[in-house]
């Protein structure tokens, strides 16, 4: 929606001669207009309006990983392509909608770390999203069931009293 050239061609245009990072800010916010603009190549997408603060997360991510780190991330057996935005496991794909793909994403770009539900409601929700309410528990015991449901080995962990973790315990089964 630019005035000469859509932002979709313009990326085109750009990934032709660099691989600058590539955040794109739209109002078209369908899952194909997603899928159009990463597939372009962008980095990331987000649909306005948003939350400042989620764009400076996304924005400090994107810097952090660098033109050489992977667009994809493994946990034991789960993987997670972060530009198809596609989860399998044990070989298996993962039906994910796209808060739950977030949710992961959010939990395993911080793989073996602890993440604050005040953390997984700033980059996964907008800022202003009530805290009050258990809709992060309720995503949670949701993204658990898909992704550790039916294996012996779990990968999505509440730590009492501070968040959650994503990470492959070898010595734990069901």
């Amino acid at each position: 929606m630019l005035p000469r050239l859509d932002g979709i061609a313009l990326l085109e245009r750009l990934r032709q001669r660099h691989q600058t990072p590539v955040i794109m800010l739209t109002a078209r916010d369908s899952v194909d207009d997603r899928l159009q603009g990463l597939g372009a190549g962008a980095d990331d997408y987000l649909v306005k309006p948003f939350s400042f603060l989620e764009l400076l997360a996304r924005l400090q991510a994107i810097t952090r990983r660098g033109r050489n780190e992977s667009t994809s991330i493994t946990v034991g057996d789960l993987h997670l392509d972060l530009l198809a935005r596609r989860a399998t496991r044990a070989g298996r794909r993962l039906n994910l909608t796209a808060k739950e793909f977030s949710l992961l994403a959010v939990l395993g770009r911080r793989q073996s770390q602890i993440v604050s539900k005040t953390v997984i409601t700033e980059l996964v929700w907008d800022i202003n999203f009530d805290t009050n309410t258990n809709v992060v528990e309720v995503a949670i015991k949701r993204l658990r069931a898909k992704i550790d449901g039916g294996f012996d080995s779990k990968l999505l962990h509440a730590i009492r009293g501070m968040g959650y973790v994503l990470e492959h315990r070898p010595e734990e089964t069901a």
